[in-house]
């Protein structure tokens, strides 16, 4: 799975991108080119918790990411975990995923 990594792309995708939110998760997408491979983010806050409360909440959106189908080709996704998404199955994470990508356009 490809990762955004750069602070200039996070930049980007946050300047340019689409903004959809949920309970579980908020998300950003950047449409890109259509040769351009996708890339996923995945990020969990300072203010969730400590650590091992935050790397469950992105061990979830990494399973939820797997199981949604992304990364989608031609576009960028960050994915933002919530405090419910620590609670959470990955399979309810990647329901509201779904429905989110399917709100932006993906």
């Amino acid at each position: 799975m490809w990762t955004i990594k750069s602070r200039g792309d996070f930049e980007r995708v946050f300047s340019q991108g689409r903004r959809q939110s949920d309970r579980l998760l908020r998300i950003r997408v950047l449409a890109c080119d259509e040769g351009h491979p996708g890339r996923v983010a995945f990020v969990a806050a300072k203010r969730l918790g400590n650590a091992v409360f935050r790397n469950r909440c992105k061990r979830v959106l990494r399973e939820a990411a797997r199981e949604a189908g992304l990364p989608a080709e031609g576009c960028d996704v960050i994915l933002f975990s919530t405090a419910a998404t620590h609670d959470s199955s990955p399979q309810q994470v990647a329901t509201a995923l779904v429905r989110l990508l399917k709100k932006a356009g993906v």
